[in-house]
Order: structure tokens, then sequence, then C-alpha cells
């Protein structure tokens, strides 16, 4: 927090009873989307300030406040095409733009850059991601998600697969999964790409129940929510780290019939070939839903941080 503007910046600041209340105001939203949307923010304006490569956090950010009747002015991408390309620092940036705007949805390449912008901005913050850091909305819709495909976030196992180390939707969806009672998690990653120590440490501090494995057939078997993310190849520094670990684990026909029929699958998206195409068509695959629950999700989150 900063002074008494709401701030979201990472999955660490939310508990029990604020997640509650977003996903109860993100069922409301799908109802007013349903009925064509609302005018409450038209006197609003909201910035995207994207440093980073994004399809569906800033396009379902925009159609949010679209959808509450606000306007949208920002840049897909800030690093070419913001005054950053001339050498002006990100604090100074976040000053201009808070002039401009009530909102600033911002990703940026750097860990932290969030926090660093919410000191000095002027209208509240919220992080759309910060390198390989986190990605709390994201997190907040995988929830939401979660709580809408199985009636429940209580009394589950997930395997989290992939890219986990670079994976910030996984570092802030395991943060917030610490909100929950009786959740266990698997981990499976190649060994160059293992979770975090710190994001251990969290769960060790909070009393989160985890393991890491290399055998996905056996974790996706006794999972109640498959959370398969990409291997990124942006965030490697040679090919010969990616290569390692590209293509170790993919969720296909095979792997779909070891689960469990009532389980799910999640994926952060875009997809990379670790989700291959004919898996789509099996009720179990929730990755294109809990895209689109994204946008309810965001809209609770828009009038949240412009109501508090």
């Amino acid at each position: 927090m900063s002074g008494s503007l709401y701030h979201v910046l990472t999955a660490r600041q939310f508990d029990r009873a604020e997640l509650d209340a977003l996903f109860a105001a993100s069922g409301d939203m799908e109802r007013i989307v349903r009925e064509g949307g609302s005018t409450r923010f038209s006197n609003k304006i909201l910035t995207t300030l994207f440093f980073e490569a994004s399809t569906r956090t800033r396009l379902s950010f925009e159609a949010a406040m679209h959808r509450l009747g606000g306007r949208v002015i920002g840049t897909e991408n800030a690093a070419q095409f913001s005054s950053a390309i001339k050498g002006e620092t990100l604090e100074d940036t976040i000053r201009i733009v808070s002039g401009y705007s009530d909102l600033v949805v911002m990703r940026h390449t750097e860990i932290g850059a969030a926090q660093l912008a919410a000191t000095v901005a002027t209208v509240p913050v919220i992080n759309a991601g910060d390198g390989a850091g986190e990605h709390p909305t994201q997190a907040l819709l995988d929830l939401y998600s979660i709580q809408k495909e199985l009636g429940r976030i209580d009394d589950i196992r997930i395997a989290m697969i992939g890219d986990l180390a670079n994976g910030r939707t996984v570092h802030s969806l395991s943060y917030m999964l610490a909100n929950y009672k009786n959740v266990h998690i698997e981990y499976v990653a190649p060994d160059n790409v293992r979770i975090p120590v710190e994001v251990k440490r969290y769960l060790v501090e909070h009393g989160v129940s985890f393991e890491e494995s290399t055998d996905l057939r056996k974790a996706a078997a006794e999972a109640d929510v498959v959370y398969q993310t990409r291997i990124q190849k942006e965030r490697f520094l040679s090919l010969e780290e990616y290569e390692k670990a590209s293509g170790k684990y993919v969720i296909d026909a095979s792997l779909l019939d070891v689960m469990r029929p009532d389980a799910i699958i999640l994926h952060p998206l875009p997809r990379a070939g670790e989700i291959e195409t004919r898996v789509d068509r099996d009720p179990r695959a929730a990755y294109f839903r809990q895209a689109q629950n994204g946008l309810y999700l965001r809209m609770a989150l828009i009038e949240k941080c412009l109501t508090s």
C-alpha cells in the first residue's frame, strides 16, 4: 500500500476474506457482462503500460475497463514506444502517466518494478507481471477458475508443471494458495527450472504441504488440478539451458487416461506445445474458460482499485 491507494503488487498481500469478496464480485461482473455492461466508470481512464509482450492480460484489462464504461490509453510495447527508449526512468514515466489516468496496469521485465512504480504513483498500480517475479492477477483468476470448476479451493491437490523457476504465475499461485486449508502442491519440473527456494520457504512458513517430483504421470493421476506452464525460452541465458527443459512434460491423450474424471487442466497461456491440441476437446480442459474468467476477475479488481 502507498497512502490510501489500493495497489495490487503481490499475491502475498491478499487474505482469505479479500479473496472471497473478489470472487463474489467477479460473479457479479459475469452478470453485468451478460446484461451489456455498465457505465459506472464512464469518467475514469485506465492506462496499460506494457514493457513486455502480452495478449490475454492486456486485452482483458482493456476489455474489463470498457465493460465498466471507462476509457483506456496506453501502449503495448512501452520499451520501444515510450520515452523509456530515450532513457527516461520508470519513476518519471509513472509520475507522468499518473497525471493522465485513474489507474495504471503495468507489465515490466524487471522483478520489483511494480513495487517501485507504486512508491511514486498518485493513482493505483496493478502489477500485470514483473519479469520472472510475480503475476498476482493471474493467480486471482486461477483461483476463481478452480472455485468455479471444482466448487472449492480448500482440500485440493494441485500439480504445477513446467518452468517453475521463471514461471511468475506459479510463484503467485503458490503464495495465494497459502490462504486455503489442506492444500497439497506437487511441483514437477526439469532440474534446471525447479521452484525457487524463496517460494518453498514461504510455503513452509505458512504450513502448506508440497513436494517436488519428476514423475508427471503420478502427479497427474493424483491431482484435482493439473496446472501446466510453458517453458519460457525468453527467460533463458542460453539455448543449451532452454533445450534441457523444453519438451520434457507434455499433456497428451495418454495422460488424460490416468487423470481423475473430475480433475481439471489449467494453463495461464500462451502454450507452446506442452498441451496437445487434441486435449482441448476433453471437458477437463478448462484453460480457455480460465482465460475468459480473467475478464470478470479483472473487472472486479478494477472496481476495487477505483473505489477503495
